[in-house]
């Protein structure tokens, strides 16, 4: 049965009905010049996006998974070293990953709750005077706990040891929703997908490389064929591509982009901190606490919320799935049975939240939880209330 209710999961987001249209396209030869009329429009917009000047976009058709293969494979080779921290399921992925390409990692383990130990960091990259180290990995936003690490203090850490590695970041469920600055942050790899902020399908891995890391692909003797940004970018400058594109979503990507562009990015991050911190306001008057261990590191685009000890937070997702028809999502890894989680990014507002955290107060009832009906739902209308209240006055 189709649902008319909005996605409460983080990722793939909502839809809204300009970017499913601009997406359902007759087909179009993508060897004519019609293609490079998408292509370039949709490259300029994710850059502007990535809030980069000298960034070259590639975009694959494939998914945010695909994307961290595309930074590892074009720039690193079998046995070189990279540092990179367990914090989360997909900052474990990632690892995973990585040592299955055959790479040294230096894995620093971390508190599922708490973000990426940058002080850890420094340390090791000081110590690193050989410079043995060639890349150092970050998840910016990390999914499974909704928690936020600090890119900046990272790039502090390169900079203070004089250490020439890349930077990789992840920004799947980050960028297009939170603040995000490719160069300013001196990222030199950034990966992100079509199906969070961008609010498309899935389906597309997009990433920026800096001037560095394109210089580091003529390194690299990591085999790739489809992922290979060489073959993006010779076939870039005729408005091509090297095999068969995913037109109708590149298409709506273009229209993604001019959509963020208009509202402005600023504001699309002001749109998401509000709506976050009403859940928030929700959660704490739930009695709940969230999976992230300190206020700064709160995800403005997931909240993992922590339930009781001895209770099944996978409960909650089931029964708001059967009886509502409303999708949250599960824990994951360590934290799986935990938490469920609220995935507030994209293409919602206000008034959808309330309807996610409406329905998360009846399930929570359902189950024998402590919860008052309608006591997050007002906690939340309190908030959103004062803060609409605040920026409209700002904007006047």
């Amino acid at each position: 049965m189709f649902s008319q209710n909005p996605v409460f999961i983080p990722g793939p987001t909502n839809m809204p009905e300009a970017l499913r249209k601009a997406a359902d396209m007759p087909t179009l030869d993508h060897r004519s010049p019609l293609f490079g009329q998408i292509l370039r429009p949709a490259l300029a917009g994710v850059k502007k996006v990535l809030k980069s000047e000298s960034a070259e976009i590639f975009i694959f058709p494939s998914t945010g998974t695909g994307g961290w293969e595309t930074a590892i494979s074009n720039t690193l080779s079998a046995g070189e070293q990279i540092l990179a921290a367990r914090y989360g399921m997909f900052s474990h992925r990632w690892i995973d990953m990585c040592q299955r390409h055959g790479l040294d990692v230096k894995v620093v383990e971390a508190p599922w709750g708490g973000g990426l130990p940058a002080e850890r960091y420094a340390e090791i990259l000081t110590a690193d005077r050989s410079h043995r180290i060639r890349a150092v990995l970050v998840t910016h936003n990390e999914t499974a706990t909704g928690v936020k690490s600090d890119v900046v203090a990272v790039r502090r850490a390169l900079d203070a040891a004089r250490h020439p590695a890349l930077l990789f970041v992840d920004g799947v469920s980050s960028i297009g929703s939170m603040d995000f600055r490719m160069d300013e942050w001196g990222v030199d790899i950034a990966v992100t997908g079509s199906q969070k902020g961008f609010m498309l399908p899935a389906g597309l891995a997009i990433v920026g490389f800096s001037p560095k890391a394109m210089a580091a692909t003529a390194k690299s003797t990591q085999p790739r064929t489809f992922f290979d940004v060489r073959d993006m970018a010779r076939s870039y400058a005729n408005g091509s591509y090297p095999y068969t594109p995913a037109v109708g979503l590149l298409n709506a990507l273009k229209l993604s982009t001019e959509l963020l562009l208009s509202e402005g990015l600023e504001n699309v991050f002001a749109r998401h901190h509000r709506i976050a911190s009403g859940i928030r306001a929700a959660v704490k008057a739930w009695g709940l606490e969230l999976c992230a261990h300190s206020e700064d590191q709160y995800s403005d685009t997931v909240s993992a919320i922590r339930t009781p000890d001895g209770f099944n937070a996978t409960d909650i997702v089931a029964l708001a799935a059967r009886k509502y028809d409303v999708p949250f999502g599960v824990g994951l890894g360590e934290v799986a049975g935990k938490v469920f989680r609220i995935g507030h990014l994209g293409s919602l507002t206000d008034v959808m939240a309330l309807s996610g955290i409406a329905t998360a107060e009846m399930v929570m009832a359902d189950l024998g939880l402590n919860v008052r009906l309608g006591s997050g739902v007002a906690a939340a209308q309190e908030y959103y209330r004062g803060a609409v209240v605040s920026e409209i006055q700002t904007a006047a």
